[in-house]
């Protein structure tokens, strides 16, 4: 399945780092958030990207353009520069790096390339700045056997607030950590049938306009994850999953740790 990125965004809320990059390009350890949310779709056999650029798209596609797998993956260099990869074998993986645009909403960007997935059955989309260890199998099969036309995952809020369940009299019937609420919200991994475009008009945000529509014929569902699930919003949360980086532990990864060793081929920058 065809994988859309959205890579758009500024991150006004981590500003330390995106004004000099494009949030998806924040680095976690010696790669991009970006590449870590590719790699764990490359897990799963979804390696056939559509990456929707945005602000400072440049950098992005500078990336992608100038990679080489040694930077990422353990190697042997001999005395004529010639340069061995170690561990496992290369993959491949195909990116088409479509710009579109700085001031576009998630909906306009999907709109922009609807072209590039119009021959997909079932496609896969990301916000590219978050990361989780949910079992994208079971996901893609219970949204196949639904009939639903899209899907989103639902995830916990990492609040550190206490709830309080509070009678219209002013009268406090409980506290509650936020770990016991049935608060879910939209995880920003996602899952359509090409007849979300059917849905959809030009300058409609994704999740208000369209998902209101699927609501209203219900055609949407929500998969449940009680699993890993981090969004890299704040500069605490950068650090937070840096952190996690450098102790080795990456629950988003097949094997939760660090492991590479891939061929890119980008077939259309534009």
């Amino acid at each position: 399945m065809k994988v859309v990125l959205f890579c758009g965004g500024m991150g006004t809320r981590i500003r330390e780092y995106s004004e000099n990059v494009p949030k998806p390009m924040i680095p976690l350890g010696s790669q991009p958030i970006l590449r870590h949310v590719m790699q764990y779709y490359a897990d799963y056999g979804h390696d056939d990207f559509v990456l929707c650029l945005g602000y400072k798209a440049n950098v992005v596609k500078d990336f992608f353009l100038n990679v080489r797998p040694q930077t990422f993956s353990d190697c042997v260099v001999s005395g004529n520069g010639n340069v061995e990869l170690l561990g496992e074998s290369q993959k491949d993986w195909r990116i088409s790096l479509i710009d579109t645009g700085i001031w576009r909403n998630i909906g306009e960007r999907l709109w922009a390339v609807r072209d590039q997935v119009k021959s997909e059955p079932i496609f896969l989309a990301n916000y590219s700045d978050g990361l989780s260890n949910v079992d994208l199998d079971d996901m893609i099969d219970k949204f196949e056997a639904s009939g639903k036309i899209g899907c989103f995952l639902a995830v916990r809020p990492p609040l550190t607030y206490h709830l309080a369940d509070i009678a219209e009299d002013g009268r406090v019937r409980e506290f509650r950590s936020s770990d016991r609420s049935d608060i879910w919200i939209n995880g920003g991994y996602f899952l359509f049938r090409k007849e979300i475009f059917d849905y959809m008009r030009e300058g409609e945000e994704l999740v208000l306009e369209p998902f209101t529509r699927l609501i209203a014929e219900d055609k949407l569902m929500a998969y449940k994850h009680e699993g890993f699930w981090r969004s890299m919003d704040t500069l605490r949360d950068w650090q937070s999953l840096q952190e996690m980086v450098e102790r080795g532990d990456m629950p988003w990864t097949a094997h939760g740790a660090a492991r590479d060793g891939t061929n890119i081929r980008v077939v259309k920058a534009l």
